[in-house]
């Protein structure tokens, strides 16, 4: 194996990890939702995020938490305290792999977003990808059926909080250390939902209690193996690989819950998918 094959082969295994560790995510906030609240669920998601980076903290100096725009995590923190908040919830009440088709066109409300925040000019081409990827999604959440649940809006909420979180992070470039941006997010976020746990608040036992631990280690971890990947490969390599999480939303939340994806879930993502395929690859050959 030459050098080129080898160096695609460990980005794509980072980026797998990455796959990996957000449906650990999934997994864990469902199953925690099935006793606890997602406000308290996100409370320690949080709170354990910020702890798990402290021995980083400690190894590297305390320079690493110099910041010269707090303001800004106070935004990223507040953005990331509504959308996980909704995101938490929301995989409690539908199968993971909804959830996960929500989390894969998120491209699409960045574009969009892009448009009125970034004075983006977007071609006709990708605004045909837009409509399509949305009618996508429109398909998959199904809200003309009868037995629609409302509730499941809460993930277009959950993706626009990323969408704006996203818009935020490329408008305003911040030159500090990842474990500044991941600590101050997590700080803001477990500060902003102690209060509203408190108010549905169920000690969890210590089993419990490790699981939430595993989420927060996880949640830095995705951030971690993401920009891994994307160090020695660009973003529209990766992109295709994005889709195994929807097999490994769709197994293991059979094997674990039962969870059986309606047949909409998949035309949703037979639309969806090729729509922000375009979108990502539009975007870097922009850049090109």
């Amino acid at each position: 194996m030459n050098t080129k094959s080898r160096i695609y082969f460990i980005a794509i295994g980072w980026f797998i990890l990455s796959l990996m560790s957000s449906c650990l995510n999934d997994i864990i906030s469902k199953y925690m939702g099935m006793r606890l609240h997602s406000l308290e669920i996100s409370f320690f998601r949080f709170s354990f995020g910020a702890l798990t980076l402290v021995p980083f903290i400690l190894y590297y100096g305390t320079s690493t938490l110099k910041t010269s725009n707090p303001l800004m995590h106070l935004s990223r923190g507040t953005l990331l305290f509504f959308g996980m908040t909704a995101w938490t919830y929301g995989v409690t009440i539908v199968p993971i792999t909804t959830a996960t088709m929500v989390g894969v066109s998120m491209p699409l409300f960045v574009l969009v977003l892009a448009v009125f925040f970034l004075n983006e000019n977007i071609t006709w081409q990708r605004w045909v990808a837009t409509i399509a990827g949305f009618c996508g999604i429109v398909i998959t959440l199904q809200p003309h059926a009868e037995d629609f649940n409302p509730e499941v809006l809460v993930f277009i909420f959950a993706a626009m909080s990323f969408a704006t979180l996203d818009i935020i992070n490329k408008k305003f470039i911040v030159k500090e250390s990842m474990i500044s941006m991941l600590f101050y997010s997590a700080i803001v976020t477990a500060i902003l939902s102690v209060v509203p746990a408190t108010q549905y608040w169920q000690t969890p036992s210590a089993s419990e209690l490790f699981l939430l631990l595993i989420l927060g280690a996880s949640s830095n971890l995705i951030l971690f193996f993401i920009l891994k990947a994307f160090a020695l490969l660009d973003a529209t390599a990766i992109a295709p690989y994005r889709y195994l999480e929807l097999l490994m939303s769709a197994t293991f939340g059979y094997i674990i819950f039962g969870d059986i994806p309606s047949a909409s879930t998949w035309y949703g993502a037979a639309i969806l998918i090729p729509s922000t395929l375009f979108i990502v690859y539009s975007e870097n050959k922009n850049k090109a």
